[in-house]
């Protein structure tokens, strides 16, 4: 089982706290948690994003994430598609470490920061993930901060670039929530559009087990089977939790229930194994 979206750093994007306390503990203390929530879901590979607005040196934020994937088997980083950097110095130590194969995706915040995906100032991320055949994951949908602006963070703004940057992967994390339809639409139009099931319900076991908690998951559950009923590419989802917001074995079961059984296999490891390149 891969799960495709997981945080070990706090992301540091504009109006955006630590997500969890769990986040800004040792890398030690995060490592060991990590491994018992993944053993126990039957997690083996996990893609963690990185940290926004770091140093010269850190290019793609993923130096911390980079050092915890050390003390976690099958842990991956992701780097952070930063469209407020445009210098060509920046996007030489980008391409040094994707080059070193230090990342397997890129991530750019939508929505967080006020920048449409067709922003000239993400082109440069667009041609270096299709050269280095990695994909772009964009946060789509409702967002963690009162200083995003949701315009940006609406899954169709990514139809435009998969038009424009045929050679180019993409994912919409949280498949859009709430456009998740929308999402579908995308994903249906262009081959080259993926989307992960990450963070559609948040908090702790005793959410998930709540009655509110079970008709969340009943509702998401229905919309997630049109997406892909709709989309006609069950080949095109992947499983995420987004954690530490959603403990990993509770996720795992929601998504079980919310995925039709004949699509488990490829959603929780096939797709994501193809589109991230594993052996």
């Amino acid at each position: 089982m891969i799960d495709a979206h997981i945080h070990v750093v706090p992301p540091n994007l504009p109006g955006v706290g630590s997500l969890s306390p769990l986040l800004r503990m040792a890398p030690e203390t995060v490592a060991t948690e990590l491994r018992r929530q993944m053993q126990t879901a039957g997690v083996t590979h996990a893609f963690a994003m990185g940290e926004w607005n770091t140093s010269l040196s850190d290019p793609l934020g993923v130096n911390r994430t980079l050092a915890i994937s050390e003390l976690v088997p099958g842990l991956k980083s992701i780097g952070v598609a930063d469209p407020t950097k445009t210098d060509d110095a920046h996007f030489h130590r980008c391409e040094e470490v994707l080059a070193a194969g230090k990342v397997v995706a890129l991530k750019g915040y939508l929505g967080y920061l006020h920048f449409e995906p067709a922003h000239p100032n993400y082109r440069r991320y667009y041609e270096l993930a299709a050269r280095y055949r990695v994909p772009v994951m964009f946060h789509t949908g409702d967002t963690y901060s009162p200083m995003a602006k949701l315009k940006y963070a609406h899954p169709l703004g990514v139809d435009e670039v998969a038009v424009d940057y045929p050679d180019t992967r993409f994912v919409l994390c949280h498949l859009g929530n709430p456009w998740m339809f929308d999402s579908a639409e995308v994903i249906y139009k262009n081959m080259n559009v993926w989307a992960d099931l990450s963070g559609l319900i948040v908090g702790e076991d005793d959410v998930f087990a709540s009655e509110e908690g079970r008709d969340a998951a009943s509702d998401l559950g229905q919309q997630i089977r049109r997406a892909i009923k709709y989309s006609e590419r069950a080949n095109r989802f992947l499983y995420g939790t987004d954690w530490p917001l959603a403990p990993m074995p509770a996720y795992r079961d929601f998504i079980r229930e919310a995925v039709p059984s004949n699509y488990h296999e490829c959603v929780f490891e096939e797709n994501a194994r193809r589109l991230y390149r594993l052996s």
